[in-house]
């Protein structure tokens, strides 16, 4: 039933992709394992990249089950979906994703390949923010490759702070890069270290690579204060991210 529901979603998308004209640049692809478990990790800037990866996936004949926030699941319909493709829900408010952990856990121990963002929420500086220590904890625990993933470019269709502009045509790159094999004899705090820092230079490349520019002042908001744009900085970022809590 996952699988059906999968394919079918996947299509959707594959359709949704082909109507945007969609320029994709999917890169690593044969990193992807043909079978067995793997634990994906990648930076999060839109609300379509699970999309992406999934997409960068189903060309290898894979599905990923992602770990998300559980308030998703509690929207009408998309919930519905995101239960059948076997996502998993994590709830973040409280702090405690035991359940989903395990649920991750067993998914691997089934040859899955789950998907997770390190970040937890969307970075409004487009770079990195801290990570959580899930991803590397999963790889080191069961044993299997970690997967660094990096998208750019989505955050031009959709992203936080209702920022919506469906226009055609968007570049939208996705790289995957070589496994990162379990470090038993770092703490997964050092190994967490680890994973960063190999985005972190990924993501660099991704953006300095990017094929488009902003059009004008307006649109500098899509790049990282560092390469010009106007996005907030790290700080910032955090500060903002800090006030929608408390909200």
């Amino acid at each position: 039933m996952q699988d059906r529901v999968y394919r079918v979603v996947i299509r959707i998308f594959r359709g949704f992709f082909r109507l945007m004209a969609i320029r994709f640049d999917i890169r690593g692809g044969e990193y992807l394992p043909a079978s067995g478990p793997a634990v994906i990790a990648s930076n999060h800037i839109s609300y379509l990249d699970f999309t992406f990866i999934g997409l960068a996936a189903d060309n290898r004949g894979r599905k990923v089950r992602f770990l998300a926030k559980r308030s998703i699941f509690g929207l009408p319909v998309v919930g519905s979906l995101m239960r059948a493709m076997g996502h998993v829900p994590v709830e973040r408010a409280s702090g405690s994703g035991a359940g989903a952990y395990r649920h991750a856990e067993r998914a691997l121990q089934g040859g899955e390949i789950v998907g997770v963002f390190p970040e937890a929420t969307i970075s409004r500086a487009w770079t990195l923010k801290p990570f959580k220590r899930g991803a590397a904890a999963l790889a080191v625990e069961e044993d299997v490759p970690l997967l660094p993933v990096i998208t750019w470019g989505g955050q031009r269709l959709i992203t936080v702070d209702g920022r919506r502009h469906f226009r055609r045509h968007v570049p939208v790159t996705v790289l995957i890069g070589p496994p990162i094999p379990p470090r038993p004899d770092l703490t997964i705090e050092e190994f967490t270290d680890v994973l960063h820092a190999v985005m972190d230079e990924m993501l660099d490349g991704v953006q300095r690579d990017y094929p488009d520019r902003p059009r004008n002042l307006r649109d500098t908001w899509w790049l990282p204060r560092h390469l010009g744009g106007s996005a907030p900085d790290p700080a910032e970022a955090a500060k903002i991210d800090e006030a929608k809590i408390q909200r």
